[in-house]
């Protein structure tokens, strides 16, 4: 131990207390602290380099966190000096730097690295900056090297944008010049490991019990739903919900860009999109995926997320037998996802050309529910609207009828009074008893 810390360090409770501090919270090295970090970090890279690249981190973690001691123990350090060096080097060299408590902390879901001396990330649905940067453009990339070869992928002037998945299944997103000319940045939306029932959005104020009873019952009766909303609005995580409720003995096939939902039906086949990454490797995208699986007879097929021409052959297995399949597209309000969105993606598609009259029937046959999710400025995620598609209106546009939705005004949700006769019919047909009162509007809604 260097004589300094010893001098300023004797008792073993202050001592566990700075380790503690500094294990636990996001301190950030001083400007010299960070010279000598990055000295020992070239020291370590070159004295391990074969290692770091031929051995998996596990293996080695353990020695190359005792040479770094060995370094600081010949430097003039006091503990917390020597503590906060070598936290710096060990997530530098073994971790992802300044980022590692964030990806550790449960809570934060989202981290985005603007610039290398710019992060901020989500926590319980609020931005916050981050205190902590990295050291340089240079540190920053060498941690975006690590992530993405982790994922079996690599960034470089020829590729310099690139999308992976991590083990836990976290989605990443990387750019460097010159895609972007400000310098690299790095976005990491952490999977989260729990999925949230019913009961959860209950206790989150995301939806009321009509609402929740209503969606259940419409997932159980092979209702066709999409969920609409905005980046970041928790439409996957919705998603996942509704999909618990399809019974266990149905045949389900889940199509995603990344593998997130986690269903626990006995009946599922999860397929992924492929993105080529050489010339002789076959992309596989959404609609090869959509198109296989109506060859592979499936009861449902539940879409994570509707985003390019595919939206025609999933519209097409809607209205001919997958009837309550369920997917996810980025819209602002159920009409506009009807009458602007979903043409749009039936645009994407170059191997059909349909009318827009015959867009709209289309659509207003295949899907019957759209529930629209919004995430607020306190941070918190609420179905905004639950709506039903009745055919088509005097202008044969897609006719979408609000059946509850939530005030802001009054802070809370409410039911319209309107009452979907045809999705009722259908619940019922599948032999599912459903109370019609939880369409009545309660005293004080009638002027909502």
């Amino acid at each position: 131990m260097s004589i300094l810390k010893d001098k300023f360090i004797t008792n073993r409770t202050e001592k566990e207390n700075i380790n503690k501090k500094i294990k636990e919270t996001h301190v950030q090295p001083t400007e010299q602290e960070q010279n000598t970090a990055q000295d020992i970090i070239r020291k370590v890279s070159e004295q391990y380099a074969e290692e770091l690249i031929s051995k998996d981190i596990s293996d080695i973690s353990n020695q190359i966190a005792a040479t770094v001691r060995e370094y600081c123990n010949q430097l003039d350090l006091t503990y917390e000096e020597q503590k906060r060096i070598e936290k710096t080097v060990l997530s530098t060299v073994l971790g992802h730097g300044p980022i590692e408590p964030l990806l550790q902390d449960n809570d934060v879901s989202e981290i985005v690295v603007q610039k290398y001396d710019n992060i901020v990330y989500e926590k319980d649905g609020i931005i916050h900056k981050s205190e902590v940067s990295f050291v340089d453009e240079n540190h920053l990339r060498t941690i975006i090297n690590r992530i993405v070869q982790k994922a079996g992928r690599q960034i470089n002037i020829m590729t310099p944008i690139v999308d992976a998945r991590l083990e836990d299944g976290s989605r990443v997103n990387a750019t460097i010049p010159p895609v972007s000319p400000d310098g690299a940045t790095l976005t990491i939306r952490k999977f989260n490991n729990k999925a949230l029932s019913g009961n959860d959005y209950l206790a989150l104020g995301s939806l009321n019990r009509p609402m929740l009873y209503f969606l259940n019952a419409c997932v159980r009766g092979r209702i066709s739903i999409f969920v609409s909303g905005g980046t970041g609005t928790g439409k996957t995580t919705l998603l996942n919900m509704l999909s618990a409720y399809v019974p266990s003995n149905e045949l389900i096939i889940t199509i995603e860009d990344t593998c997130e939902l986690k269903l626990q039906q006995p009946n599922v086949r999860r397929m992924e999109v492929r993105s080529s990454t050489s010339s002789d490797m076959l992309t596989v995208d959404q609609k090869i995926l959509v198109r296989n699986a109506l060859r592979q007879r499936p009861d449902r097929i539940i879409l994570g997320e509707t985003r390019d021409g595919s939206i025609v052959d999933l519209i097409s297995a809607m209205s001919s037998g997958h009837d309550g399949s369920i997917s996810t597209i980025h819209a602002n309000d159920p009409e506009n996802m009807c009458n602007v969105r979903i043409p749009i993606l039936y645009s994407m598609n170059k191997d059909v050309n349909f009318s827009e009259k015959s867009i709209a029937m289309q659509i207003s046959e295949a899907i019957q529910v759209i529930v629209q999710i919004k995430r607020f400025p306190d941070g918190s995620r609420k179905i905004s609207q639950i709506s039903c598609v009745e055919g088509l209106d005097e202008n044969d546009k897609v006719k979408v009828v609000d059946i509850f939705r939530y005030d802001k005004n009054k802070k809370g949700f409410i039911a319209t009074g309107y009452v979907p006769r045809s999705i009722i019919e259908k619940i019922r047909s599948q032999n599912i008893p459903f109370q019609e009162s939880i369409f009545e509007v309660k005293r004080g809604e009638e002027n909502a």
